[in-house]
């Protein structure tokens, strides 16, 4: 990994130079955890890494925080005792370094960035994290073992949830929290979201879970991920509590299972994002579901669970090998139902290849 840092720092050093940005302060993130193989949380202790064109790598940090990045790593530590004022220790190093424009990540603070404005009035700021998703976007063979495992992981929870549990009787809640212990005993790092959407509910894409008690019929759209090792699963599924009650939903069901296995069968190097969208758009327009499909069809899956590129209309970005998306055609009828299903994806230099082993079928769970 020390390594594949380096390497990572070298890119983003060059990206710099060819951006005209003499020194970049990248914040908590998943940006800076790519960037020095850490996590860490923002807080209103200031912890950034700084990576100027030429001259010395560095992390500022907080003292307390230190023993957390001591490990050899391919830049150095510089702490700062509570008491101390961070910002003025910045701006004091970026004045001798004479940079004038000065890059900083999406997620760096505006606490911290105001303030650092404040203190360096000549200097010009713009955003790096453009710059940093154009390096994220394609993954390594390293992040992409990362991905695969943890894919392998959700769908292991899955199938153990699938062999032993019910969900007629059972509240949303219930089946989020067996659900997230499952994920957690397959070893995720955490369980970053976990939807359960019931009978009306599942209309809602990104609903809560609540104490909504599933009725026997009731369509459940359960949306579950989360990292390994900082790398991001996404599984999607619409099961029936006991028997279909809405013949309705399964048609809708076979269209958009349709819909998903056409984008799958078109994704390829040199596609483009809208037109991977257009085609499961269009397959659920035959099927006059097509106003029913409320979001875009994909995302990019990484270190963030959403990254580019993004699989929508107005997005001409061309696939490339190496590069891992979610293809989630879904249908919403408020009032009534709505479905989903989601697959993890690998454009290959070949095609493509699914990621997630998950059946398609639809499912009936007692």
């Amino acid at each position: 990994m020390h390594d594949e840092i380096a390497q990572r720092l070298t890119r983003f050093r060059h990206a710099l130079v060819s951006s005209g940005i003499d020194a970049a302060i990248v914040g908590p993130s998943a940006d800076f955890r790519y960037l020095t193989g850490h996590p860490a949380a923002s807080s209103e202790r200031l912890l950034a890494l700084v990576v100027p064109q030429a001259g010395e790598t560095f992390l500022l940090v907080p003292e307390l925080e230190s023993t957390r990045f001591s490990e050899t790593l391919p830049f150095s530590l510089r702490t700062w005792k509570d008491g101390e004022d961070p910002i003025r220790l910045l701006a004091a190093h970026l004045e001798r370094l004479g940079v004038g424009t000065i890059g900083v990540n999406d997620e760096f603070w505006a606490a911290f960035l105001l303030p650092l404005q404040a203190a360096l009035p000549t200097r010009n700021f713009t955003r790096v994290s453009l710059i940093l998703q154009a390096l994220r976007r394609i993954k390594s063979a390293a992040e992409i073992a990362l991905v695969r495992e943890a894919v392998a992981r959700v769908d292991a929870a899955w199938q153990r949830f699938c062999a032993s549990e019910h969900l007629t009787g059972r509240t949303e809640r219930q089946v989020a929290r067996r659900l997230t212990e499952l994920l957690l005993e397959e070893g995720l790092d955490h369980v970053a979201f976990c939807i359960v959407a019931s009978g009306p509910h599942a209309a809602s894409p990104h609903h809560e879970p609540t104490d909504r008690i599933i009725q026997a019929g009731d369509p459940v759209v359960i949306d579950v991920g989360g990292p390994y090792h900082g790398y991001f699963a996404d599984l999607t599924r619409t099961p029936v509590a006991g028997s279909l009650a809405d013949p309705d939903f399964a048609t809708a069901y076979e269209a958009v299972l349709e819909a998903q296995q056409a984008a799958f069968a078109a994704m390829r190097p040199g596609a483009s994002c809208e037109e991977i969208d257009r085609i499961a758009r269009d397959v659920l327009a035959t099927h006059g579901l097509a106003e029913a499909f409320l979001h875009r069809l994909g995302h990019g899956l990484g270190l963030s669970v959403h990254e580019p590129p993004y699989l929508v209309q107005g997005n001409p970005e061309r696939l490339e090998p190496g590069m891992i998306v979610t293809d989630e055609p879904g249908v919403y009828l408020r009032g009534r139902w709505g479905l989903r299903i989601e697959d993890v994806v690998l454009i290959t230099a070949e095609g493509a290849e699914r990621l997630t082993r998950a059946p398609h079928e639809l499912l009936a769970l007692p």
